[in-house]
């Protein structure tokens, strides 16, 4: 960061030193997204853009993911500070080693589902025995995709799934590339995509209606970092909720923000559309049923208890871990 020097006196001297110091207190963090910007992130955009970060002493880095997994992992080894990804995909890394915890939900309730095209013919999950289905490597929306086939009376050998580019999934679902039926995505983001590609409104498959219920998207950071720096932690934490309690109060301000920084197709009316279509959704789920007071970042205890128990039965998680391990509240006032 350049500082200007400023030659003065008296209380113009005091003020100088006083907005260096300021200045000189900023410091740089870097927050993973999961994917490339969509209209959920508009909250990180929003609290960029109108200079909240800056307000809490942070210099703000904000870099585009390759999916949940990835973003969680590279705060893991130190690439980034912050990830926004899903819980899910926080608690396998975390039970494999991974020095990460969840500091604060976003989205508080799981927006996955599998998505099909609606010429396929198919009524219901047990209908896509034998079909082909695309998602992406790294895509938080894999972890718990077992448990609905189970609960749908399917296997993983049921059916075929294969992984392609994030940025090609709509267009493969789309074409129906490789056969395919359907794909595994987000209720938030997905279907808009669709639409705004051309296609029509797809057939949904709620991962909640077959028995997943689990917490959404949440703030990753390390272990490490919340030790030896929690202050830090704590002024991101409160930037976020700052900014994404604003983006409840004008959502199209903050969709505003997302065109401001990615620009091109995101800043033209349809693309601008879409993201407020998206984050409609988010807004429509950032607290659970059981948090009863409506606590902006609350990692609710019962809801972890849940999706651990879930990933216990189905999952291989290992049978002794506690869900109180995986996240911490110390930072949500």
């Amino acid at each position: 960061m350049m500082k200007t020097i400023v030659k003065t006196t008296g209380l113009a001297l005091g003020a100088s030193l006083l907005m260096t110091s300021v200045a000189a207190a900023q410091d740089d963090v870097r927050l993973r997204l999961n994917w490339m910007y969509y209209g959920s992130h508009a909250g990180f955009a929003h609290g960029y853009v109108a200079g909240i970060y800056d307000d809490y002493g942070i210099d703000l880095d904000i870099r585009s993911g390759n999916g949940s997994s990835s973003a969680h992992r590279l705060v893991a080894n130190g690439d980034s500070d912050f990830a926004y990804g899903s819980c899910g995909a926080l608690i396998t890394l975390a039970s494999q080693g991974a020095d990460i915890v969840s500091v604060a939900v976003i989205d508080a309730t799981g927006s996955e589902a599998v998505i099909v095209r609606p010429d396929a013919g198919i009524e219901s999950i047990e209908d896509l025995r034998g079909h082909v289905i695309l998602t992406t490597a790294n895509a938080g929306v894999n972890t718990f995709f077992p448990i609905v086939l189970s609960n749908a009376g399917l296997t993983e050998d049921d059916v075929t799934l294969t992984n392609v580019p994030d940025g090609a999934l709509v267009s493969s679902y789309l074409q129906g590339s490789g056969g395919a039926v359907a794909m595994l995505g987000g209720l938030d983001d997905k279907p808009a995509e669709i639409r705004a590609n051309g296609g029509d409104d797809p057939v949904l498959f709620p991962y909640s209606d077959y028995g997943v219920d689990q917490v959404g998207y949440c703030i990753s950071t390390r272990r490490d970092l919340v030790e030896s720096n929690p202050d830090l932690v704590d002024r991101f934490v409160d930037a976020t909720i700052e900014a994404y309690t604003q983006t409840e109060a004008d959502p199209d301000t903050a969709v505003a923000a997302i065109a401001d920084i990615v620009g091109g197709t995101m800043a033209e009316e349809q693309g601008m559309m879409q993201a407020r279509s998206v984050l409609d959704v988010t807004l429509g789920i950032l607290y659970s049923g059981a948090n009863t007071e409506r606590q902006l970042g609350l990692n609710v205890p019962s809801d972890w208890e849940s999706m651990v128990s879930l990933m216990q039965e189905y999952n291989d998680l290992d049978p002794e871990a506690e869900a109180a391990s995986f996240y911490t509240n110390q930072f949500i006032d």
